[in-house]
């Protein structure tokens, strides 16, 4: 019997659309039907909210990268607004694929709930913003998955705690994440993975692994580790304009990831005898000779 659950690869959209619908369709679609994945996140901002004042009005720091002249162009020029959001969740349905958003603020929150899909995703740089996620923990029914990059053990705690003093814990979705594009080998720091199990596996819904790094191997042996939700950026072009690309998987990349997991989690099963049916054949033309 198998004991490990399914596992469940969500790409990474977030803005690697360069915000255009037409792409982020396309992005859709291929994730379906070419990668065979189960999920596509996308990320929403209220950068108004989200960004101070300087922070809008300052140069990207990495201007090859930028959409705008400031960083609050940029962020603008990527951004979807809810009834975009709204029809890309509807493109998903259409082609059948789930649909997500990572939410930035509690605005962002707000919108993306009212589409109400299937699960939130708050990524690491907001894991600490309690007033979000208490409104998220109280308004919105579905799963919530959270990274914990950039996180202290105790804030990791902390953020259990408030899910469980809302009684909402058992819709949490914990994932071991680096906050790094790309990261490399060495600060991926898998085995995290089993102190997230160790300390909440019992606690939380599923234990998730968020990666940038380069290859799929690591994702491979997460999940081994027992990590069942996956999650990858994803692009159709590594060299496009974009932070996220060069930490992101190709449609090819992500083929391989889905094929490669589910192959791992048929083959992770005892025997069921001593000697398989597949075996015996074997046994009997080889372990017979006369010797």
């Amino acid at each position: 019997m198998n004991t490990y659950k399914k596992p469940y690869i969500i790409a990474e959209i977030g803005c690697n659309h360069k915000g255009d619908m037409e792409i982020a369709k396309e992005l859709i679609k291929v994730a379906k039907i070419f990668c065979n994945v189960d999920a596509v996140k996308f990320q929403k901002r209220n950068n108004k909210e989200l960004l101070t004042e300087d922070q809008y009005n300052t140069p990207h720091p990495n201007p090859i990268n930028s959409y705008g002249s400031t960083y609050g162009e940029h962020r603008e020029f990527l951004e979807f607004d809810v009834n975009q959001h709204k029809e890309l969740k509807a493109f998903c349905e259409e082609v059948g694929i789930t649909y997500s958003t990572s939410v930035w603020d509690l605005t962002s929150a707000k919108e993306i709930s009212s589409l109400n899909p299937e699960f939130i995703k708050i990524p690491s740089a907001c894991n600490n913003n309690i007033t979000m996620l208490t409104w998220l923990c109280e308004n919105y029914k579905g799963e919530l998955h959270i990274s914990t990059g950039m996180t202290t053990k105790t804030e990791i705690d902390d953020l259990v705690n408030l899910f469980k003093k809302h009684n909402r814990n058992k819709d949490l979705v914990l994932y071991n994440c680096t906050s790094g594009y790309p990261v490399p080998f060495e600060d991926v720091c898998l085995l995290d993975i089993n102190l997230l199990i160790e300390k909440y596996g019992n606690e939380v819904k599923h234990i998730g692994f968020s990666g940038h790094h380069l290859g799929i191997a690591v994702d491979v042996a997460a999940y081994t580790l027992g990590a069942n939700i996956i999650e990858r950026h994803y692009t159709l072009d590594r060299t496009w304009k974009g932070t996220d690309h060069a930490a992101s998987l190709e449609p090819m990349g992500m083929r391989k990831l889905s094929r490669d997991l589910k192959a791992v989690y048929k083959a992770l099963s005892f025997k069921n005898a001593d000697i398989l049916p597949i075996e015996q054949v074997q046994r009997d033309k080889l372990k017979n000779q006369k010797g």
